[in-house]
């Protein structure tokens, strides 16, 4: 015995779609979910499952009326989408030849005075040795550049806020060890010269 071969997904929708244009009338999901498994051969548990997605992709039109949802499609809204995705495809692949004309216009606009010559490739291992040199001469600034006047003198700068730090923060403890030992023992310690 042979198995029976289910119904890929795409033609259960066209079988489903094929209920809608044959017919041309309006349905509930209840109706729906009677006639596609007898005409169409639709399993009953998809049948809901496959309306939705071709709902989801407007190819079957719905609406509510009261408590009932209402399902259609008419053969001629197939038309009419067929012909408006065909003129948008139209239109695109007219502005597509547009742009690879003009692309291919600035290609050949580029390409003019870049012929391989002697003058050309000369200059061109000339500028590549120029820039071999920027890059080497960029790499020695750097490295002296400890020893920049502007260097040295924002290390200075930061070298005296960094001394006034320590003395804000090392002054305190000592001033309050010298009120301790006054007030404790009347005993006036020598203060540190900065």
């Amino acid at each position: 015995m042979s198995k029976k071969k289910g119904l890929s997904l795409e033609e259960k929708r066209t079988r489903m779609m094929e209920i809608f244009f044959e017919s041309k009338d309006v349905f509930q999901l209840k109706d729906i979910e009677k006639i596609a498994p007898k005409q169409k051969g639709i399993a009953p548990m998809t049948v809901k499952e496959v309306l939705q997605s071709l709902v989801d992709d407007n190819m079957v039109d719905c609406e509510r009326v009261g408590t009932s949802n209402y399902y259609w499609a008419f053969p001629s809204k197939a038309l009419n989408a067929r012909n408006h995705k065909l003129e948008e495809l139209k239109k695109q692949i007219s502005e597509a030849k547009q742009r690879k004309a003009s692309l291919q216009k600035a290609v050949e606009q580029a390409k003019v005075g870049r012929q391989d010559t002697k003058e050309r490739s000369s200059l061109l291992q000339e500028l590549q040795a120029l820039r071999e040199e920027r890059t080497w001469l960029q790499a020695e600034l750097e490295k002296y550049r400890e020893c920049d006047p502007e260097v040295v003198e924002e290390m200075r700068k930061s070298n005296v806020v960094a001394k006034e730090a320590v003395s804000r923060w090392t002054g305190k403890p000592s001033y309050l060890l010298n009120a301790y030992t006054f007030n404790k023992f009347g005993i006036k310690l020598k203060q540190s010269v900065d």
